[in-house]
């Protein structure tokens, strides 16, 4: 075959993924905070006056977005990104803000809404801690102890598979629209997880296994790098996965806690 149709055919391939894609859950939020508060009080309810998608950032996540920002600041031109996708939950889109804001992204560059990168849906658990769904909701608790957190769906609410069939869906337009560019996500902690699933073809007990060895923290890197000898097409390859350097570089504390209406982590 001619060199010159090979490499035309090479940048065919290379047209279905994004060149890198980053993933971030938001900073911590006044959500984990009383989240920390309801658990240390051995309460059932954690004390919220909005609704999840309306909890924002608290002080500390600022911080921790905007050390993100300034990392990213400090990168070449060419390791950072050019589209900043976010869940439209309040804490992602400020923690996107508050990251362009210093200085790690364009600051004439959109942040695009997509409700399928929302966090996971707890419906009739939304507000419990884990003593609240022993107590308040024991047959969802026992449902939950027998099929697992993978399979489980609360009454209203999502499994994790129905958040990884929605997350399937983003990666199609990901790869449709982003091809080839440095993709940036604005999200939530089981939607990390999700996404590790999907681009790395894991199961069940894979995923549960990474979930089980720590918490995702706020403003942590997930990253993947496309990579032409995986596969046909090529394909994305895992570089780093919850990486905290931003703020241990700008000694802003780490935070790891669950979010706020994740009462039994998710």
């Amino acid at each position: 075959m001619p060199r010159q149709t090979r490499k035309a055919e090479d940048h065919v391939a290379s047209l279905h993924w994004p060149s890198q894609l980053i993933i971030v859950r938001h900073g911590q939020s006044a959500g984990n905070v009383a989240r920390d508060a309801a658990t240390e009080a051995q309460a059932d309810r954690i004390a919220l006056s909005v609704r999840d998608a309306d909890v924002p950032l608290s002080a500390l996540g600022r911080e921790q977005a905007q050390a993100l920002g300034h990392w990213f600041a400090s990168a070449a031109e060419d390791h950072r990104p050019e589209i900043l996708l976010s869940s439209p939950y309040l804490r992602a889109f400020q923690t996107a803000q508050v990251f362009r804001e210093a200085g790690g992204a364009r600051s004439d560059e959109p942040i695009c809404f997509d409700e399928r990168l929302r966090e996971k849906e707890f419906g009739i658990l939304d507000g419990l801690t884990t003593s609240g769904i022993r107590n308040l909701e024991a047959a969802q608790f026992e449902f939950r102890q027998m099929l697992g957190k993978f399979y489980h769906r609360p009454p209203g609410g999502e499994s994790w598979c129905d958040v990884i069939l929605r997350l399937r869906s983003v990666m199609d337009t990901i790869s449709l629209h982003y091809a080839g560019r440095r993709v940036m996500i604005f999200t939530h902690q089981v939607v990390v997880l999700c996404l590790r699933y999907i681009i790395e073809g894991l199961n069940e007990a894979e995923i549960l296994a990474i979930d089980r060895a720590g918490d995702v923290a706020n403003c942590a890197i997930t990253d993947y790098v496309y990579d032409p000898s995986q596969g046909r097409d090529g394909g994305l390859v895992l570089r780093r996965y919850n990486v905290t350097a931003p703020m241990e570089e700008e000694a802003t504390p780490v935070t790891r806690e669950p979010d706020a209406i994740a009462g039994a982590r998710g």
